[in-house]
């Protein structure tokens, strides 16, 4: 019972760190475009580039785990 809730907790974890980090992520976009900065801009900012390692890191490490 309490694996299960456990495991449960961690997803909402996850799931809400990443709807933080995409909202975070989309207001900077709102703020590149705003201000006329290239389209690139908002992935120069700190939530861009935790999404930027976070796709690549994630699938490396997958690869590497199943080896």
């Amino acid at each position: 019972m309490t694996g299960k809730l456990f495991e449960v907790l961690r997803l909402a974890c996850v799931l809400i760190a990443a709807g933080l980090i995409g909202n975070w992520f989309m207001l900077e976009l709102k703020k590149a475009r705003a201000a006329g900065k290239p389209s690139y801009a908002a992935y120069l900012t700190a939530p861009g580039i935790l999404i930027i390692v976070a796709a690549v890191v994630i699938p490396v490490v997958v690869w590497m785990a199943e080896k």
